[in-house]
């Protein structure tokens, strides 16, 4: 092999993936020494791979944001478990979109749970043939409804009521997909212990 072999420049190619590397390395150790300029070119440089993840998983955008949002806040709050040494950033930045992901489609199933026990105690309310004891349930459903904080009355009316998805919500209201999300989890949460204690089960 020749000097002038060895000592070849580098192709532009080459340049450019050796400044790829040191820059997420730069980045990577950054992250774990709490600087968060480093936070923010992570999210610069891989934002955009986290969200297309979430989105193909949860074929929803305005859910994948929020999950995109859920990534990086958990990489930094959990920067101290991330080794630069053994693996690199893109990687467990994937790692923690494929958790975010799961925690959302979970959450998912538990709404539909919770819309389905809710949706059944209210399901009688057009039928002129209802037993007397599920007016008195309906009665009572309508009561809990009226009993919660207005934010939550308006999400749920809105899911029950106008047949709205969490995201159409979020475009009618204004909120954010995540507060709509929260609003509704909570309300139905607080409508679901009322009934219980008023001695009403949906879905009985």
């Amino acid at each position: 092999m020749t000097a002038e072999t060895t000592t070849r420049p580098f192709t532009p190619a080459e340049a450019a993936a050796a400044r790829d590397a040191a820059d997420e390395d730069r980045i990577a150790r950054g992250l774990v020494l709490g600087d968060e300029r480093c936070l923010a070119d992570a999210y610069r440089l891989w934002g955009r791979l986290v969200h297309t993840l979430a989105a193909r998983a949860l074929g929803d955008a305005r859910e994948a944001e929020d999950v995109t949002q859920q990534v990086f806040a958990a990489a930094w709050r959990g920067r101290a478990n991330f080794r630069p040494e053994r693996g690199a950033l893109p990687a467990w930045l994937t790692g923690i979109t494929r958790r975010k992901i799961a925690d959302a489609l979970n959450a998912r199933t538990r709404r539909t749970d919770l819309v389905a026990s809710l949706g059944a105690a209210l399901e009688h309310q057009d039928r002129g043939d209802v037993e007397p004891e599920r007016v008195l349930e309906r009665l009572v459903v309508t009561e809990q409804l009226s009993r919660l904080p207005r934010v939550q009355r308006d999400v749920l009316e809105l899911a029950y009521f106008a047949d709205l998805t969490q995201t159409q919500i979020a475009d009618r209201t204004g909120m954010p997909l995540g507060t709509v999300k929260s609003h509704a989890r909570r309300g139905l949460l607080r409508m679901r212990h009322g009934l219980e204690d008023a001695g009403v089960r949906a879905g009985r």
